[in-house]
């Protein structure tokens, strides 16, 4: 463990969090993409996970923007909500509401890195890292606009788990 004595380090370790996130979510997305029914819920998995190997990056800019490494530390949060995906996943129930219940489990996630974006890049806009603060903006505007698609899938997906409906 290493010891954070200024904001400088904590915003580090923040995106050494974030960074150790997206990477456990590339190998999540397509396992949720492939359970899911709904051909638009699994195109929204499949475009995230284009968006997720673009957020890496963008994070590996971050790093290199403050002359750090780009390295992940187990994100542990991340790690609970990718198993409540699992849950998902192999929930026995009709496809709409095994669905609903990926939707939800992809919404947790939304929210966790939302939060995550959006704490360090108040750092990095405290320290006066500017380039910094843009590159997370950039993905935590993507993270809102993923949330937004998901909720606007829900309504239709919930629908047909209500009337009972598979797909």
């Amino acid at each position: 463990m290493v010891a954070i004595s200024n904001l400088q380090d904590l915003l580090v370790d923040q995106l050494q969090d974030i960074y150790n996130a997206e990477t456990q979510l590339t190998k999540a997305l397509p396992k949720m993409a492939k359970a899911a029914s709904s051909p638009e819920l699994r195109q929204a998995f499949e475009n995230h996970l284009q968006e997720t190997l673009g957020h890496v990056e963008r994070l590996e800019q971050a790093f290199e923007a403050l002359g750090e490494k780009a390295k992940g530390k187990t994100c542990h949060a991340m790690k609970g909500l990718v198993e409540e995906g699992q849950e998902a996943i192999k929930e026995d129930a009709p496809d709409s509401v095994r669905d609903a219940a990926l939707i939800g489990a992809g919404q947790r996630v939304e929210h966790y890195e939302m939060a995550a974006y959006g704490t360090a890049r108040s750092f990095a806009e405290s320290l006066g890292q500017k380039e910094v603060a843009q590159l997370l903006q950039q993905t935590l505007e993507e993270e809102s606009a993923a949330d937004k698609l998901l909720t606007k899938i829900s309504a239709k997906v919930n629908r047909m788990a209500m009337a009972g409906a598979g797909a």
